[in-house]
């Protein structure tokens, strides 16, 4: 870091220094004194970032360790892309005595993969930016003053694996109740498998919907402060895929784990689901046993509407009469009351209509009757909301087409990050195959060797030396440090 620190000394101080001289003439133009005084610190920046990589290359390049396999082919300079900006800096490519491959033995010690050209810090960054907005605003926010393709951003998020939450509280939580909610939302594909592939139904509408899946376990509702109109899920946790490439018992199961790794299930009351019925729904419920299905509020409300919308100014008392049924009657009751909303149709065109609500509420009935009673820990439904604010909002609220990967992948990135995952450690979960470039020991330097690299120092630094605060040990711990992760020890 030598040149950094006299960069810093002959240039820097005396800049900053004219710029609070410039600020102080001027102080309206504070906006202008921290604009140029940013620029200066992120020019450091990267200087620093450059010469701290190009003193590892040094020290690649001089170790008698790495000799014992490897040789020096090339000197390159190479371009990386970081959150503060492109580093421009000089790496050497080696190449094994044994196998004849060819390596930047840097990239293995840093953790970069053959042909990556962007750090994962900046990959987070992309990915943050990615997972709210679009592939373009993640590529434009990667870095600081590097735009990156929103083709790589597509790549990057197609390429992504997910953890599964494996954690396991050693004192598992007691409640009472404990609730499920499911929902769907739906994504428009620009093809399935290959562009092209998409075929038209009978009303030349193309076939190009992928089912996006919504499933959040949470404790409750409670207000966001005493005096506050507004609610909030009690501890949610979410999970999102699609209806395609992925098993729905698969999906069920890793729902089941969490709750099972979080919950004294055998203290658990009751467990209920809120859900509009769905199929990919109604059989999650037979993977956990136990289940009570509750209908949405969402859901009964459509399809009371449905069934009473003719009724015009008498709408709203043909719906509480229908409500009053399905709440404390029987299906006979409530049927009766239907023949008598079909008698007053004009004509035939709401039959179908009336049908199809009419069978809907009567395949979910107890699960209408129980959302409608409202009694034994039985909470008001959200999921329509949070289809919304998860999946829709960034997946199909706007005119946009995906692959299935790309919905797939998306949904689960919406989901990791609405659980407060953090993306640094997701980008770091994707390398967790790459060949480790350590060794399982090393030699510690020799007391020759470091008092010869402490009078190198010394000579390097000159007048320096005093305003540098690096203690001797400080300064060769980095190299013992570094000779720990040198190839092939």
């Amino acid at each position: 870091m030598y040149n950094s620190i006299k960069y810093f000394e002959e240039e820097c101080i005396n800049r900053f220094e004219k710029l609070e001289n410039d600020f102080m003439k001027e102080p309206q133009k504070l906006a202008e004194y921290v604009l140029r005084l940013t620029d200066e610190l992120h020019n450091l920046g990267l200087k620093m970032i450059q010469e701290s990589l190009e003193e590892m290359n040094e020290m690649l390049r001089k170790s008698q360790k790495r000799l014992q396999h490897w040789v020096v082919e090339s000197h390159d300079t190479k371009q990386l892309i970081t959150s503060l900006g492109t580093v421009t800096f000089k790496k050497t490519l080696f190449t094994n005595k044994e196998t004849g491959e060819s390596e930047y033995l840097l990239d293995r010690i840093v953790g970069l993969e053959k042909h990556e050209r962007i750090t994962e810090d900046a990959l987070a960054r992309m990915l943050n930016e990615a997972v709210q907005t679009s592939y373009r605003r993640g590529g434009e926010e990667t870095s600081l003053t590097t735009d990156v393709e929103k083709q790589t951003v597509k790549n990057k998020i197609h390429a992504l694996e997910f953890p599964k939450n494996t954690e396991k509280p050693e004192n598992k939580k007691e409640i009472e109740y404990l609730y499920i909610e499911a929902d769907e939302d739906h994504v428009s594909l620009q093809f399935r498998d290959k562009k092209g592939d998409l075929e038209e139904n009978e009303n030349h509408r193309k076939n190009n919907c992928l089912i996006t899946k919504l499933v959040y376990v949470h404790e409750g509702i409670e207000k966001e402060s005493p005096k506050s109109e507004r609610h909030r899920l009690i501890n949610p946790y979410y999970f999102c895929g699609t209806s395609y490439g992925e098993e729905n018992t698969a999906f069920w199961d890793e729902v089941y784990e969490y709750i099972n790794n979080h919950y004294d299930l055998d203290k658990v009351k009751k467990i209920y689901m809120n859900a509009d019925g769905g199929a990919w729904i109604k059989s999650g419920m037979r993977r956990i046993a136990g289940i009570t299905y509750v209908l949405d509020e969402f859901h009964i409300e459509k399809y009371l509407t449905k069934l009473t919308s003719h009724m015009k100014d008498s709408r709203e008392d043909a719906a509480d009469e229908l409500r009053a049924a399905i709440r404390s009657k029987t299906k006979k009751d409530f049927e009766e009351i239907i023949d008598r909303l079909e008698g007053c149709l004009e004509n035939e065109t709401g039959q179908k209509r009336i049908s199809d609500a009419k069978e809907y509420i009567l395949s979910n009935w107890m699960a209408a009757k129980l959302r409608l009673r409202h009694q034994d820990g039985v909470k008001g439904s959200s999921t329509e909301g949070h289809v919304s604010h998860v999946l829709s909002s960034r997946m199909s609220s706007r005119p946009m087409g995906w692959s299935i990967t790309g919905a797939t992948k998306m949904a689960k990135l919406r989901a990791y990050d609405l659980n407060g995952g953090d993306m640094l450690e997701l980008v770091r979960y994707q390398k967790r195959n790459l060949a480790k470039a350590v060794g399982a020991s090393y030699n510690v330097l020799s007391s020759t060797e470091i008092i010869q690299s402490e009078k190198n120092r010394h000579g390097k630094l000159g007048k320096y030396v005093e305003s540098i605060s690096h203690s001797m040990s400080l300064q060769n711990k980095k190299i013992v440090y570094f000779n720990s992760h040198i190839w092939g020890l």
